[in-house]
């Protein structure tokens, strides 16, 4: 399990981007989070995967998961009930992208439980 935004151990830090030029003041081979979720920042999105950069990108449903997965996301982020309904989906087609539940500190052992690949607990 991956965990960001933990006191107790180092996390790599995600760098926020909303456009291409942003993308410019960040690391090389940064974690980029493309903010504004999928379904509206696709063209960032799609040109992060022809650009072959690591990104996380937030979900509001099972069907943009699946395109996420489909666009190479690194992490898809979400709220922690949707990400316990995307793991058996994420399991069963062999997602590359890793699912991430938005929770607080107390709730790392039920995401653990539910085989969710990692959290962030940071704010949003």
């Amino acid at each position: 399990m991956k965990i960001f935004g933990h006191e107790w151990i180092e996390s790599e830090r995600f760098y926020a981007i909303n456009k291409v030029n942003d993308i410019k003041k960040t690391p090389s081979n940064a974690l980029l989070k493309v903010e504004g979720g999928l379904s509206n920042s696709l063209e960032l999105v799609k040109y992060c995967k022809s650009n072959g950069l690591r990104y996380a990108v937030g979900v509001e449903s099972i069907e943009e998961a699946i395109f996420a997965n489909l666009l190479d996301a690194t992490y898809v982020l979400c709220e922690k009930k949707l990400a316990k309904e995307i793991m058996p989906i994420a399991q069963h087609y062999l997602f590359d992208t890793q699912i991430l539940a938005y929770i607080k500190k107390d709730e790392i052992e039920e995401m653990a439980k539910a085989g969710v690949d990692g959290v962030v607990i940071a704010y949003r």
